[in-house]
Order: C-alpha cells, then structure tokens, then sequence
C-alpha cells in the first residue's frame, strides 16, 4: 500500500533487542518513545492504517521504516501513541482529568484510523466545553453566534500561568576569559520553564527540554525544564503567539570575584518573567 512520508522505507537492521523478541511482539519506535506490543493488539482493528500496516494476510506488506536497532519506527506523537496503543487494547481509553491536548489526540486517532476513537474524543470535548468550572452562560452571551463554534484547539487552550527563567553571566568590562576561573565558565545561559507540563508542551513543543523531568503527565506541573535555545526574545514570541501576556517580573545579581588574585567581578543574574493566559 502507498504511505505517507512519515513512513518511507528503509533497510532493516536485526540489532540489539529486537531479533531476540518472540515472534508475536513488536517493537516500536513512535516520535522517539518506544513501545513493546503483540501483533494481535496491533491488527486488532484490520481497517485502522496499523491493522493493514502489520496483516499476516497473504499479499500484505510492510513498508514501515526502522531505526537503527531495527524498530518500526513511526514518525508521529509518541507521547500521544500510549493512549492510541491502550484504545487497540481495550477499544476504550481513559484520559487524566483536564487533559489539555484531546485536539491533538483526536487528530493522531484520525491519522492512523481510528473512526471511533475520534467519535468517542469528540463526545468528550463537548462534555469538558458543558462541564468546564471557567464556562458561564455570561461568557457565551458575550460572543457573537460565529465566535461560539469552538474548534479541537481552542477547546484546549486552558487557562493558566507559565513562569520563564533566565540565568546568565557577564564579566566586568576589560576582563578577559582567560582570566575567569572554570567554575565561573560553567553557568552557560539557560532558559528555564516552570508551569503545568500541557501548557509547556503546547508552547514551546520540540524546543522543550523535558530530560530532566521525563514522562510526566500534562496534568501536571514542573519547575524543570528548559528551552533548547538561548533567546529570550524567540520564548516571548512563541508565549505571545499561544495568547499569553506578561503580568511579573523579578531579578536578582549577585557578583564574585574572578579569581582568588584579581579584585574583578564576574556578575551573575537570574530574572523570572510570569506570563498568564485567560
């Protein structure tokens, strides 16, 4: 069968763990994160793009495309896919409270099709609209009948705060770095965002850092992540594109000396700016 780009071809290499699984488990690679499955679970709806994509049924084929320890690889959410594998399992799916990203799941369960899994994500995204404890009769007043036909996205914008952290150094002028001691060199400029893990995640998507807090839920809130570039500037844009607007800021400087022999300075700063969306 033809394939989207996502899944072009590639040469299998039978490395590592994968040549030693039992013949009914399947190993993949989903957007990075890997799952380990059985091949009923994966066929279990035959007209779902997986269920064609691994039929034992003679003629099929499998064009999917493998990393380098030879796992299908899928270039899709895979963050997303665990509620997508737990849908081909149970052929429901339960979702943590205020799920924030329904919209990008219904459109995963589009892709690999899946037509009542985005039946049963939109009858949920109509029952969170009626029970949302922000909603008021007031507020639909105040619309216009155009404004009142919310999309999968917008229902997924929540209400609520994102803290940006920046830590950097400077030297006094005329102070050269050979003249800064090691310790002093190692605070490499970082940005650092605090908040609820799906609201971080909608804004700054593939930027974000999560290593230091893997495979939280997005209900839930972190204070250690960090951006994977080193502009201010391009966080503030990314925040005011996703309808966020500064309300605080804060900054502190502290300031050592450079060596143990020299009166110079090196200064180190750490600003906080609070951002809100309602």
């Amino acid at each position: 069968m033809a394939l989207s780009e996502n899944c072009k071809t590639q040469p299998a290499k039978e490395t590592g763990s994968v040549k030693n699984l039992p013949s009914d488990v399947i190993e993949l690679n989903v957007g990075g994160q890997v799952y380990y499955t059985r091949l009923p679970t994966l066929t279990s709806i035959p007209n779902s793009l997986l269920g064609r994509l691994f039929s034992t049924k003679k003629g099929s084929s499998n064009d999917l495309a493998r990393d380098l320890r030879g796992r299908y690889f899928i270039d899709r959410d895979g963050f997303l896919f665990r509620y997508v594998l737990d849908y081909l399992r149970d052929k429901q799916v339960v979702l943590p409270d205020h799920f924030p990203e329904k919209g990008r799941l219904k459109r995963e369960a589009e892709y690999f099709e899946l037509p009542k899994l985005v039946k049963l994500l939109a009858s949920e995204e109509s029952k969170q609209f009626q029970d949302d404890p922000f909603h008021s009769d007031f507020d639909d007043a105040s619309l216009g009948s155009d404004q009142r036909i919310y999309s999968s996205y917008s229902l997924d914008r929540r209400y609520g705060y994102i803290t940006v952290g920046f830590k950097g150094t400077c030297a006094a002028p005329g102070v050269k770095d050979s003249q800064i001691d090691s310790k002093s060199k190692k605070v490499v400029p970082r940005i650092f965002i605090s908040g609820r893990i799906g609201l971080a995640k909608e804004v700054f998507g593939n930027t974000l850092n999560e290593s230091r807090d893997a495979d939280r839920p997005v209900d839930r809130y972190t204070s250690r992540f960090f951006l994977r570039f080193r502009h201010l500037e391009r966080a503030f844009d990314m925040l005011s594109e996703s309808g966020f607007h500064i309300v605080a800021c804060n900054s502190s400087l502290t300031a050592s000396s450079i060596s143990h022999y020299a009166p110079e300075k090196v200064w180190s700063n750490y600003t906080q700016y609070v951002f809100y969306r309602k």
